[in-house]
């Protein structure tokens, strides 16, 4: 049996998730082994799917779009080409300000000028190596969960590691999202208000 090593590529992360639900773990996509081609063919759109779930900031990018030649033909002022890597577009911006856009096909739209540098803030599928543990954790047990379906085919395994899957996702989430400046609550307003409610006073009679 091979040895696993504490790393985070593909190969790696599926070896231990097949290890998990007790099958036998894989050196490559292309060993021929059952675990292999069921990896091969799950492991890609699995992955793609969390990692357009929310926008996590490890996966978060930021480029000025390149305008196209071609106008649109109505609604819109101008077209920008869309990154390759994108998985989710999340907002466009033009000197800080979010603009109303739309998205065609690998192509989004919006109201801008020649001059106007358009910003696309979007969720992207970076390499295994930038993740961080937690999200190799979230694969790992999501990956599981395909593997018990598929390979050995035991529902109460399956049940178990989809389980463990949505706790970890849970805590991914609420950890990833340290990873920017905290929003503030505004409380002037509220001051305010308690203040003249406190400065009021109520007569009878």
């Amino acid at each position: 049996m091979a040895t696993l090593q504490a790393s985070s590529s593909d190969i790696d992360i599926c070896a231990r998730a097949l290890v998990m639900i007790g099958a036998n773990p894989i050196t490559s996509f292309t060993d021929g082994t059952t675990e292999a081609t069921v990896a091969s063919n799950t492991y890609e759109d699995t992955i793609r799917a969390d990692l357009a779930m929310m926008r996590w900031r490890f996966a978060s990018g930021q480029v000025q779009l390149s305008r196209l030649t071609a106008e649109p033909a109505a609604r819109f002022d101008a077209a920008y080409q869309l990154p390759s890597d994108l998985l989710v577009l999340h907002t466009v911006t033009i000197a800080d300000n979010h603009v109303s856009y739309d998205r065609y096909e690998d192509m989004v739209y919006c109201n801008a000028t020649t001059e106007d540098k358009v910003i696309a803030d979007y969720t992207y599928r970076p390499d295994e190596s930038y993740w961080p543990p937690y999200f190799v954790i979230v694969a790992q047990y999501h990956m599981a969960s395909v593997f018990a379906a598929a390979i050995a085919r035991d529902a109460g395994i399956q049940k178990m590691y989809t389980e463990l899957y949505g706790a970890n996702m849970r805590i991914a989430r609420n950890t990833d999202s340290q990873s920017q400046t905290s929003k503030k609550l505004v409380t002037n307003r509220f001051r305010n208000f308690r203040n003249s409610v406190g400065s009021t006073t109520f007569r009878t009679g």
